[in-house]
């Protein structure tokens, strides 16, 4: 679960107390995402109350369509974060709270300035996705991809210690998927 923690030291042990009484994984409520480039400080602007407990910890939620626009411009092909937008549209859909194109285009305005600002292959893929509406039949194929390409990056940091970095990562995936469909045209 992801979360912003303004937080004393007191706080995070009762948070780490938790995860200990309930066998959750160390770091169960990740911060690690406010270092990313889908991190927005604007989200909290966003994000609904839920709950208060003893007046001491507050609950937020965010809108799907925010949810949606900090996993496009994530973006990451390795991650399942194209899968997390599919399967988000799909549990929209299905309980007929469709999520529109316009929506994810001004949740990405109001996070990041411009829906332009989103990389153009998520941009191009949100497109596509949600033209075509075939949820279910791409969930599957786009999640076996974001493995594939795991593993891909996988092999290649085995191959190639200390090459892969975020400015590379699709460019690796890139000629490695273009190697292998070469290789399977000549056999």
């Amino acid at each position: 679960m992801d979360a912003v923690i303004n937080a004393s030291a007191s706080m995070k042990d009762a948070i780490n107390h938790v995860g200990d009484k309930y066998n959750l994984p160390n770091g169960w409520l990740n911060t690690d995402f406010m270092k990313t480039t889908s991190y927005s400080p604007k989200i909290v602007q966003y994000a609904k109350y839920y709950r208060s407990f003893s007046n001491i910890v507050t609950f937020r939620t965010i809108a799907g369509e925010y949810l949606l626009a900090m996993k496009l411009m994530a973006g990451r092909q390795y991650k399942y974060d194209l899968s997390d937008v599919i399967g988000i549209l799909w549990e929209h859909e299905k309980s007929s709270t469709s999520i529109s194109l316009n929506q994810i285009k001004k949740a990405a305005a109001d996070l990041y300035g411009s829906y332009d600002k989103l990389p153009e292959y998520s941009r191009l893929f949100i497109e596509k996705i949600i033209a075509e509406k075939e949820y279910e039949k791409t969930y599957e194929k786009v999640r076996n991809m974001e493995s594939e390409n795991k593993d891909i990056l996988l092999d290649f940091q085995d191959e190639y210690p200390g090459v892969t970095n975020t400015d590379n990562i699709n460019d690796i995936i890139a000629a490695v998927r273009k190697k292998k469909e070469s290789e399977n045209l000549i056999k």
